[in-house]
């Protein structure tokens, strides 16, 4: 899924990543955050995330990579699990190499 900070000007890089979800379906989890949808909140978010308040845009990540037309020049951060899948299988390009942890 295509994960989206939406509380703060800039609240940090996007990312694709693997979301789990609850047995109603109605809470997803990423990255030790628990998310629920926000009926009727527009187009900036879509989901609140339970343990802080915060608004995220949460969605299935699109082909064309244009998944946030408002963060234009951002690119989501890949998760490395997700990496292989998200560009061979979403985009339909071949698999560049993994972007190296800085800290490494």
């Amino acid at each position: 899924m295509y994960i989206d900070s939406k509380s703060g000007r800039h609240a940090g890089t996007p990312h694709i990543g693997l979301v789990t979800f609850s047995k109603s379906g109605a809470t997803l989890y990423y990255a030790g955050k628990s998310f629920q949808g926000i009926k009727g909140s527009g187009l900036k978010a879509n989901f609140a995330c339970v343990e802080s308040d915060e608004l995220y845009w949460i969605a299935d990540p699109r082909a064309d990579g244009q998944d946030n037309p408002d963060a234009k020049g951002i690119t989501p951060e890949v998760d490395a699990d997700v990496h292989d899948e998200y560009w061979s299988a979403i985009r339909g390009l071949p698999v560049p190499p993994p972007k190296q942890d800085p800290s490494s």
